[in-house]
Parts: structure tokens; sequence; C-alpha cells
């Protein structure tokens, strides 16, 4: 048995981690796409010749544990037909996939004739096929609707291009754009190839393997610690989601049993509503993503993401629901029923670990805009990253995030570079800013959502929406206020109002329309009356909290003139004599 130096299992867990930094890197600098480039809708990763986790870099989270699956997938799809120099895509949500347009490129690594492990990475293009650009198709109601369909494929064999099929796969994509971003992509990829293979070639297989599974088991202890924290027992939470997209007025609700026995833990989503006929539904990987994804936000962050970190967790998520829907449904919403799913899971743990749950999150409201643009004479496509997302909830000790945007290196009010944003599409932006007064109050406020409006100039255009948040306010906890909820209109150049649905695609829409959208924030956690005057004098001078809200929600009375607090009447009114 190798003797295990635990510090080089440190080593090696910091080096895995600053390789899929540094394949992260190679996507943001060499991408086209705004989606990828700015937006950062990625996820790079390394695992090992079985396809474990040995590390990845979570630049939008829904994608953290979608490449894992895959990968096992691949193993089992090739056997032994994988060789040193293939490059496989990858989108298929019916092999593990989790999105359409989230297309994964897989290279293996070898050392000598010795399959070692995998580098991976996963991106959101900008078109894959399909009925409308862009990727999202409210109307679909299978899945030959939505997109071109990549079951595991080599584009590359032994290091030589398929020419072939690399020509059937782009002839079927409308954007020139997409297979230059997946060359940058199989770029990436080798980022993290070659420097797996000057570790193995610095310590030895037997050393690398031998503290890879001191890492693993390590990892596993930590998470199994974290979840003896949770006391035992049976928790049910339940959340819905509105409109399916083909039916006004429909609800579909999300429904978890999660049980904590031990140290192990298990999501069963037995009972959720069945799948819809439309593209309102998840796979298994979207759904297994958004569970652990929100369940990691209850536990120690520091824990190493590795295949050692998911053992300890156990999912039954049921084949012909709205969060597994079967074969050949349509899937493309399936990453959006994140926020529901999420808030299922935190219903049903906030009364038993109150401290690590947060209020609810401001539901996604997203709009993709498509057209040709006058200027180039070309189509464009964008996903309006500026708008698509509001505040986070808050947590116990903490405000929730203002505007979570894509939750990547950018985040915030800066999610989509403005500069960018009039290059790349015909549109002027006229108003981008966070919104007063639209996160729940508490003594932690939730985070802020903003507000956006911009003038359409291209030809032919077409807005897709895609979303929640119109019908039901994220909920505060534990007396904090809700959030408040989405809303968007298009202003037309003859006057006309139009009000998308949140699942909606309009033709036509001509040039000079003004776009305008309300995200909204987060809920509050605990009494706003509670906050700290000077916390609440801060958001006031700030422009997040107004004075009215100030006075009513938090109890705090301002002087408008010389914007201080009236030390008596805010004593009044938080003694409750006013």
């Amino acid at each position: 048995m190798e003797k295990i130096d635990k510090v080089l299992v440190s080593i090696l867990q910091k080096r895995f981690k600053s390789i899929v930094e540094e394949m992260s890197i190679a996507i943001t600098m060499t991408t086209r796409s705004p989606i990828l480039c700015e937006a950062q809708d990625f996820v790079t990763g390394l695992y090992d010749a079985k396809g474990k986790m040995l590390e990845q870099k979570e630049n939008l989270p829904i994608l953290s544990f979608s490449l894992g699956p895959v990968c096992e997938h691949i193993l089992r799809y090739y056997g032994d037909d994988i060789h040193e120099g293939d490059v496989i895509f990858h989108n298929d949500v019916f092999s593990m996939g989790n999105q359409n347009n989230d297309v994964a490129v897989y290279k293996p690594i070898f050392h000598g004739d010795t399959l070692v492990g995998w580098a991976a990475c996963k991106g959101h293009q900008a078109d894959i096929g399909g009925a409308v650009r862009g990727g999202y198709n409210p109307r679909a109601t299978e899945i030959w609707q939505e997109a071109l369909r990549i079951p595991p494929i080599k584009v590359y064999e032994r290091g030589k291009q398929r020419k072939d099929v690399w020509d059937l796969i782009f002839a079927n994509i409308r954007l020139r754009m997409v297979e230059e971003d997946l060359k940058a992509q199989i770029g990436s990829c080798v980022v993290g190839e070659r420097a797996i293979q000057k570790l193995v070639e610095k310590y030895g297989l037997d050393v690398f393997e031998a503290h890879k599974r001191y890492l693993f088991d390590a990892t596993e202890k930590m998470m199994r610690a974290e979840v003896r924290s949770i006391p035992p027992g049976t928790y049910r939470g339940e959340a819905t989601g509105y409109y399916d997209g083909h039916n006004p007025g429909s609800k579909y609700t999300i429904r978890v049993k999660v049980t904590v026995e031990g140290d192990g833990i298990t999501f069963d989503f037995t009972g959720t509503d069945p799948q819809t006929k439309g593209f309102v539904n998840g796979t298994f990987t979207s759904s297994a993503s958004a569970t652990m994804l929100t369940f990691l936000q209850m536990v120690n962050p520091d824990i190493p993401h590795n295949d050692g970190m998911v053992r300890p967790v156990r999912m039954i998520i049921p084949e012909g629901t709205v969060v597994n829907a079967a074969y050949p449904a349509a899937t493309t919403y399936g990453n959006h029923l994140c926020p529901i799913t999420a808030s299922a899971i935190m219903r049903a743990l906030g009364p038993v670990i109150p401290d690590r749950v947060t209020a609810e999150w401001n539901s996604l409201l997203c709009s993709l805009t498509t057209g040709i643009d006058p200027r180039k004479a070309e189509p464009y496509v964008d996903i309006c990253f500026m708008g698509l997302k509001g505040g986070s909830g808050a947590i116990k000790g903490c405000d929730g995030y203002d505007h979570i945007g894509m939750i990547d290196a950018s985040g915030g009010v800066l999610d989509q570079d403005y500069e960018m944003f009039e290059q790349q599409t015909p549109h002027l932006i006229l108003e981008h800013e966070l919104w007063t007064d639209s996160a729940g109050a508490g003594e932690w406020r939730g985070g802020l959502g903003v507000t956006t409006r911009f003038k359409l100039g291209g030809e032919n255009n077409t807005l897709v929406t895609f979303g929640e948040g119109d019908v039901e306010r994220p909920q505060g906890a534990f007396g904090g206020k809700p959030g408040v909820l989405n809303t968007m209109t298009l202003t037309y150049p003859d006057g006309k109002v139009v009000k998308p649905t949140t699942k909606d695609l309009i033709v036509g829409v001509p040039a000079g329309t003004i776009y305008y959208q309300e995200a909204g924030g987060g809920g509050g956690w605990g009494d706003p009356r509670k906050r700290k005057v000077e916390r609440v004098l801060d958001d006031v001078r700030n422009a997040k909290v107004g004075l009215a809200s100030a006075r009513d929600d938090y109890g705090v009375a301002i002087d408008e003139k010389t914007m201080t607090v009236d030390e008596v009447a805010t004593r009044k009114l938080r003694s409750g004599s006013h």
C-alpha cells in the first residue's frame, strides 16, 4: 500500500482546483459568444479514469454537477474504444445531459497507454438548431422541435478530426460562432489534459492514484460530518411553478421528502407532478444538479468538490415527472426549475436548520432576442443577462446578494457589459439599475432586483421569454417579508403595449420597440424592526430602501431633507406606540 503524504494530498487538491480555473480562463479569453466570454455560462471539470469528479469550477452552478454523469455514460458507451487524442461532444438530455444548448466536450487523459482521467467542459451555445434560433422554443412539445440532439460522438479520433462528423453537426447549427466556441472548449480541455499529465509524470501514477483515493475518502468524511449535524428525521417541502407554456393558469408542484439518517441524506421527489406537454420539464441531471447546489448552500463551503462530497447524498427523481421527463419530451426549461426545486428543499429543511437556510430567491424571468443586425447584415442572438434574475434571499447574519445575475465572475448589476451588449446586438440601452424597495424587508434584507430598459434595433426580431415570478413572490423567512414580482413589457413604436407571458414566443417585434423589465428582489430574513437603524439609514441614503419602507417596514423615521434619523419618532415606531 502506498504511503500517504497528507501534505501532498492538500497540494493535489489545490492543484486540481487551479487547473480547472486555468481551463475556465482559457474559455473566457477565447470564446466569441457573450454568453460564454462575458456571462461565463459554462463549467470546467477534471475526472478520474472512472469518470469520478476530481474538481470543478462552478462558473454557473446549475451546470456544476452535469459533467460527471455524462463522463460515466461515455465510458459505458465506448468501453475500451477510448484513445489518446479523442475528443467527444455531447448534449443529449436522454443520456444524462441537462439542457440541449449546454454542449459538453470531453478529452481523455492518458499516461503512456493508461487512461488516468478526463478533462471536460460544458458551455451554453448561442444556437443548437431546432425550430427557433437560440435554442429556446416555448411551443415545443418534443425534443426534435428544440435542438440538434448529440449523443456521445467523437469529433476527433486518435488526434485526427473526423471532418464528416464535424460538418454534419455544424450544418445543423445556424451560427458560425458556435463552431468557434466549441473549438475554444476543446482548447480548454487540452489545458486540463496537459496539466494532469505533468502531475502524473511528476509524482508517478501509483502515488497519484493513492493520494486521489485518500482525498476522496477525506472529503467524504467531511460531508458525512455535515450531514450528521442535521437533526435526523424526515422532512417534507413543496413549491409551485406557474404556467406550462401551453395552458394559461396551469401550475405544477415539485415535492421533496428529505430523509436524514445517520451520516447519509436522501432527497426523494416522489409525488412531484407529472411532466408537462410543453418544454417546462427537467431532466434527471438538471434536477440532480439543482438539488446538490441547493444542499451545498447549507454545509461547510470549504469542503473540496470531488467525488467524496457526493457519496453521502442519494437522490430519487422519478421518471415521468416534471423534474425528470421521459423521452421524447421537450426539456429546454429544465435548468430554470432550479429555483422551484431549491424552494421546496429549503422549505423542508428550514425549520430544522434555520441558521443555514436562506429566505427565498427571486425566480428567473429571462428574455432572448434574435433577428438580423442591420449594421452587419448578420443574425444576432442575445440572452438578456442584465435583467434575467433579481436578488437572492437573505440569511441570518447576511443580506441577500443584489441582482444575482449569472452568479459568475462578473455578477451583480454588471453581469452583462453595456458596451459589449450594444456591439453584439443592434439594441440601445436606456436604463439598467438596482430597483429601490424590490427586496423583502428583514433584520437581514433580501437582495435587490433591477430594472432594465432598452430599444430594439434589429430586423425580423423575435422575442422568447422563459421564467417564473409573476404570480408568487419570493417568501421571507422567520418574520422577513417577501420580495416583489417580476414584470416584462414591450411598447411598440405605434404605442401598442404587449405584456409577454413567462413562456412566450413573439415573432415580428418591430425595431424601435421599448423593452422594459423589472426583476424582483429576494425575501428578507427575520423581523425587519430588529434591523440596525444605521443599516436602514445607509440603505435609504443609497436608494436601496425608500423613506416610506424605512418607516413602515423597518420602523425607522428618517428626515427627508437632512437624511438623518429622527430618534424619537423611531423609538415610538419600534415600540409600537405610534
